[in-house]
């Protein structure tokens, strides 16, 4: 199975072969742990844990290593630290906490790998006297600047020259630096902020190279992918490229990639703008976690996707025809057939979702239809395969459809099973009385040998 992904360092779609089969590489840049993260920033981790999925399919379970970081020392931080009157590291942590459960709920496997920056100072350092020592970096009273004159390709994954850059405009405290988009590296210690010690002098790394180092010493370089956000792009692993490559001569990763942004009403979410919703507000007002999962795998990741409750809706529906038809062949033996190979094949063309999940649609089709035992056994193996790669029909059907009603529930279990006992007992007018009150409510009962079901009716 040969996958293909859009290189935006190349801009265009190549055939993906890892350096070694046996160590596929992959980092996602993670969170920034000042405050909770929003759906937009749950994006990557949800579409690139698509991407582990399917590297793990074709390679291997335990040929992919996937590395996703947590920022815990930046600006932001050290403000809400100041701000509140408290450590660093009880804002960040509690912050991380929240993220990881929230992320879990969406389904999200946990990466191989889960470095902090704190933990890889150490190492940040290095990089740094590396990059001194080569005369790509210089030390001023107000820290360490990598000189963005010295590389001469800076600019080749954003397609900015260096006349257009505008990440290094000069900002209170970096007076000192010779040019203004060279970047800082190493911030010098002020007081009441935490700091390092280090042979450049005391202070604290900044963001930009954190990612580097940490890459460096969690995976080695050059990595088989690096992806994050569109926004990340530039300055961030624009500037990730320049230090990498002048430290140690070779590329920093060999593809790079981005998702897109999510929209609120057609406006890019931002904490800055205010029009963001998180997703343990989202699971908070009853929303499960695959449905925010399905939402964010409707559109293919390279595009913009606009989040509103229709989208929701819509995901909602979807997957209870797809647990509908997990819950009509929930006695069924699987039989021992893998995902479809067109299914496998959407995914495999840049991480194809839509497309992935019309090949879906067409499997949830055959389950519904299946109707002798062998046809039944290899349509649910097949479904439970291709859900297994899209991360979604993890939960048990019957537990599915019970918190998709909430608390409507337990009124829906005993209505059923006051028609379990009419039908015991024959009297087949107040059966369908029943049937019909729940039908009213949307819900679809199925009979078996083995008793009743319900699910929300498609």
């Amino acid at each position: 199975m040969e996958i293909t992904l859009h290189n935006t360092l190349t801009r265009r779609k190549e055939p993906f072969a890892p350096s070694d089969p046996s160590r596929v590489t992959m980092y996602v840049c993670g969170p920034t742990v000042y405050n909770f993260a929003h759906v937009g920033n749950a994006r990557p981790p949800v579409v690139f844990d698509v991407l582990f999925r399917l590297l793990r399919h074709v390679y291997g379970e335990n040929a992919v290593i996937y590395a996703r970081n947590y920022t815990d020392i930046d600006d932001k931080i050290i403000a809400a630290s100041i701000q509140r009157g408290v450590p660093i590291d009880e804002i960040t942590r509690d912050v991380e906490r929240q993220y990881d459960a929230d992320i879990a709920a969406l389904n999200v496997l946990v990466p191989t790998r889960r470095p902090r920056a704190t933990e890889n100072v150490p190492a940040m350092v290095a990089v740094i006297e590396k990059l001194i020592a080569k005369g790509a970096a210089y030390v001023v009273p107000s820290g360490v600047y990598f000189s963005v004159a010295a590389d001469e390709d800076y600019g080749k994954l954003s397609g900015r020259s260096q006349d257009e850059l505008k990440a290094g405009a000069r900002v209170e405290g970096e007076d000192d630096k010779r040019h203004p988009s060279d970047f800082a590296l190493w911030k010098a210690s002020k007081p009441g902020e935490p700091s390092w010690s280090a042979p450049f002098g005391a202070g604290r790394p900044g963001w930009h190279i954190e990612c580097s180092a940490m890459i460096e010493e969690e995976l080695g370089s050059p990595i088989d992918i690096h992806a994050g956000g569109v926004d990340l792009i530039f300055p961030h692993h624009e500037n990730e490229i320049a230090q990498s490559e002048s430290a140690h001569g070779h590329p920093l990763a060999r593809v790079w990639m981005h998702n897109g942004f999510l929209t609120m009403d057609k406006e890019k979410m931002s904490k800055s703008i205010g029009n963001i919703v998180t997703p343990h507000e989202l699971l908070d007002e009853g929303w499960q976690g695959e449905t925010i999962r399905y939402a964010l795998l409707s559109a293919h990741y390279k595009a913009p996707l606009d989040w509103n409750d229709d989208l929701l809706d819509q995901a909602q529906k979807s997957l209870d025809r797809i647990y509908g038809a997990a819950l009509r062949l929930k006695d069924v033996e699987p039989a021992a057939a893998d995902a479809p190979a067109a299914f496998v094949q959407a995914l495999a063309d840049d991480l194809n979702t839509p497309a992935a999940i019309a090949e879906l649609s067409v499997l949830v089709t055959n389950a519904n239809n299946a109707r002798k035992p062998a046809e039944q056994a290899k349509a649910k193996a097949e479904l439970l395969a291709a859900t297994n790669l899209l991360g979604v029909l993890q939960d048990d059907p019957e537990r599915w459809f019970r918190a998709s009603f909430g608390d409507q529930a337990a009124e829906i279990d005993a209505l059923v099973a006051e028609r379990v006992k009419a039908r015991a007992e024959k009297n087949y007018a107040e059966s369908d009385r029943i049937r019909d009150e729940l039908a009213g409510r949307g819900v679809e009962v199925m009979d078996s040998a083995t008793g009743s079901t319900w699910r929300r009716k498609g």
